[in-house]
């Protein structure tokens, strides 16, 4: 009697030991699955991206996260916040709005600071300030953005390294160097949201 006792207890022991070996194995599989799609999105269609500096300021400031697509963002629009690679020496990525687009005509008045497209002056209610005259860049205004282009500036208008900047950026951004679109602010977390 106290044999098949201890035989069903020694039973039951291998059958706990292998299901807790069992859960573990599932858990890890589980674990190493997530982690490769995370791996995927975060590499072929999202993306989280540091803000260096306040040229997006006050969308935008100094150590935000933000998360940007770059899977299937191929026709930037006017008022898009895009993640640009410069054709300059010596830039990094930067983070910039979409002002123009490919056959846009842009003017920026070096008295008021206003930014005109197509004739209009823009409404722009998220910039930090009006550009101070002599910041207007090295165009001749009205300049007409390449076909494949965009033409960039940050919101922080009196300092921002844009398309404005010719000998800094290269200009207006051909698409190819144009790595994503900005969907949303990460961080911090009293600030998490989309960005207009």
């Amino acid at each position: 009697m106290n044999n098949q006792k201890d035989a069903e207890s020694k039973s039951k022991s291998k059958s706990s030991e292998k299901g807790i070996a069992f859960e573990l194995y599932f858990w890890a599989q589980a674990l190493v699955f997530a982690l490769l799609i995370l791996v995927t999105i975060n590499v072929f269609f999202f993306r989280v991206s540091g803000v260096k500096g306040s040229s997006m300021h006050p969308t935008l400031e100094d150590g935000n996260q933000v998360v940007m697509r770059i899977i299937g963002y191929n026709v930037p629009e006017r008022g898009d916040i895009i993640v640009v690679m410069p054709e300059g020496e010596g830039q990094g990525p930067l983070i910039k709005r979409v002002i123009a687009v490919e056959n846009d005509v842009i003017s920026i008045d070096d008295v008021t600071g206003n930014v005109s497209v197509n004739g209009e002056v823009l409404f722009e209610p998220y910039i930090s300030e009006m550009i101070r005259s002599g910041n207007t860049g090295g165009h001749n205004y009205p300049y007409t953005i390449p076909k494949g282009h965009v033409f960039v500036m940050g919101d922080n208008r009196n300092n921002s390294t844009d398309s404005r900047n010719i000998e800094r950026t290269g200009g207006a951004i051909p698409y190819e160097n144009i790595i994503g679109k900005v969907l949303f602010r990460l961080w911090p977390i009293n600030k998490i949201g989309t960005l207009s």
